[in-house]
């Protein structure tokens, strides 16, 4: 059996709709989701997936915002930066691509490119092809590297079709978000049904969403996959216990890939596993 490449930890660290009322680490202002990129760097997290909130946590996809939050992570930390053009429920589609319009050392190097509609608890999560190939376009001219966001099986026959296009290349990253009620179920055999769908030479996490969020790193440890965990997606270390931090789940996740026998991948290991340039000041 050939030796698995170092697993690669995302931190969400924030979301759109995970509140201090939910958990009081909840990170909102740049400063504060600076200083947790930094944690979840030092616990073991490769990249730091972003999105950005305004003072009262209501969810924003400012490129000021987005930006100073990057200014501060790249003072400190190597971690890469991945931009969400999910931004929250209801936003329009050029409301939601702000963060691509960064440029110079406040580019990120990673976007986030959901790949079909779904529904989302009791709302719907509208990505509709037109818009799909619009951020498409927005990520590839920006020069970013996209993650494609699978919530359901039939969104990677969407990503095909976006490939088909011209719009996105394969081999890709794909993120495969699993358990949001009213999309894919976070179970091990969805996962190895989409597995059975990953073009050839593409890397791919997985993201359970609550009770699933460390069970999914296990799986995808054991797969040969990597993980995302965070706030985003789960505020609990275990049933009934708040997580301090995304970074407790981080050093959770870390624990869990180093039991499967794997190591956990540096950023610098990272950009080379997903092709994207070493990082500099």
């Amino acid at each position: 059996m050939p030796e698995m490449k170092p697993m690669i930890l995302t931190a969400a660290i924030v979301g759109a709709e995970t509140m201090r009322s939910h958990n009081p680490a909840v990170p909102y202002l740049p400063s504060e989701i600076a200083d947790e990129a930094v944690r979840c760097c030092q616990a073991g997290a490769s990249i730091v997936h972003l999105h950005a909130r305004n003072p009262d946590g209501t969810s924003t996809q400012s490129a000021e915002v987005f930006g100073e939050a990057i200014r501060l992570i790249r003072a400190r930390c190597d971690i890469i930066i991945q931009t969400s053009t999910g931004g929250a429920v209801g936003m329009s589609g050029e409301e939601r691509c702000q963060p691509l319009t960064l440029r110079g050392a406040l580019k990120p190097e990673m976007a986030t490119l959901s790949c079909g509609s779904v529904n989302f608890g009791e709302d719907v999560f509208i990505n509709s092809r037109p818009l799909m190939r619009d951020i498409a376009a927005r990520i590839r001219a920006a020069g970013i590297k996209p993650e494609l966001e699978i919530f359901d099986a039939g969104m990677m026959d969407e990503a095909a079709y976006l490939q088909k296009q011209g719009l996105i290349d394969f081999p890709a990253h794909f993120d495969f978000v699993l358990g949001v009620p009213g999309g894919l179920a976070a179970r091990e055999d969805a996962l190895d049904y989409l597995l059975t769908r990953l073009p050839d030479g593409s890397t791919w996490c997985a993201a359970g969403i609550g009770r699933f969020q460390l069970p999914m790193a296990e799986a995808a440890a054991r797969r040969g996959g990597n993980a995302r965990v965070g706030f985003e997606d789960n505020i609990y270390l275990s049933k009934g216990v708040l997580a301090k931090g995304s970074w407790e789940l981080v050093e959770a996740a870390a624990k869990i890939a180093r039991s499967a026998g794997r190591t956990v991948a540096t950023p610098a290991q990272s950009r080379e596993i997903l092709g994207i340039a070493p990082f500099t000041v």
